[in-house]
């Protein structure tokens, strides 16, 4: 299984936010780059990013950032937040990223998200964040008022390599991922699943470990705080 660790980026600095909430977030003294190749030191390979800039504007916003990490660290990077045209996903790819992640735009328009897949296979990663089993979009802001599965199960065959569910309640708080609602996403799913939200223990990351489907998870606030320790998480990455 693979650990994707975290980085949220906003006005250039590493974040976190509590519940998806711009107003309640922690600020931390390492810098994008610096913490991608805090990562790479411990031995990681893959990285999760969110351009939180991007998911409020629309626009590829820290692109510059996201380069200068692939460049540094070499690591396989995925990245979200405000990818809304075949530009910003050319743009981030162009920058060397594995994997762009779409959310609010190819929950708005199915057709965008079939395309993307088909113009940049392998490339697209579907990013499916939920509340209260409803998905949101416009970076947690507006509830879509569409069902998880529903959508799911209409997207399905497009091509999308790889899916990121986040329930948006455990997201930042370190109260567990939500297992339940993840295994019935990956037993549906048509690829494989990364688990997102909530990481509060190593525990966590081997409960993963043993559910179908599972290609992932993303630890983030976990790491900052100090609960998982680098040395004993990449252990379990394979």
């Amino acid at each position: 299984m693979k650990i994707f660790p975290a980085i949220d980026i906003k006005d250039k600095k590493c974040v976190r936010l509590i519940k998806g909430d711009f107003e309640n977030k922690t600020e931390y003294k390492n810098s994008p780059v610096d913490q991608a190749n805090s990562y790479k030191d411990h031995g990681f390979k893959n990285l999760h990013i969110v351009d939180l800039d991007g998911a409020l504007t629309g626009e590829t916003i820290n692109v510059d950032i996201v380069q200068e990490i692939v460049k540094n660290s070499n690591l396989k990077v995925e990245i979200g937040g405000g990818i809304r045209s075949f530009e910003s996903i050319k743009k981030y790819l162009d920058a060397g990223v594995e994997k762009t992640i779409l959310g609010s735009a190819a929950i708005k328009d199915k057709k965008f998200l079939k395309e993307a897949c088909k113009k940049f296979p392998g490339k697209i990663a579907l990013g499916l964040d939920a509340k209260d089993g409803k998905l949101s979009v416009s970076g947690w802001k507006e509830s879509s008022n569409k069902s998880t599965l529903d959508f799911l199960k209409e997207v399905n065959d497009y091509g999308v390599s790889r899916l990121i569910f986040t329930d948006i309640n455990r997201d930042g708080t370190k109260g567990s991922p939500n297992f339940d609602e993840t295994s019935k996403v990956a037993s549906i799913s048509n690829c494989p699943v990364m688990i997102s939200g909530g990481v509060s223990s190593i525990d966590d990351v081997k409960k993963a470990k043993n559910m179908e489907n599972i290609e992932g998870i993303i630890v983030g606030k976990a790491i900052y705080d100090g609960d998982i320790k680098l040395e004993e998480l990449v252990k379990e990455d394979a």
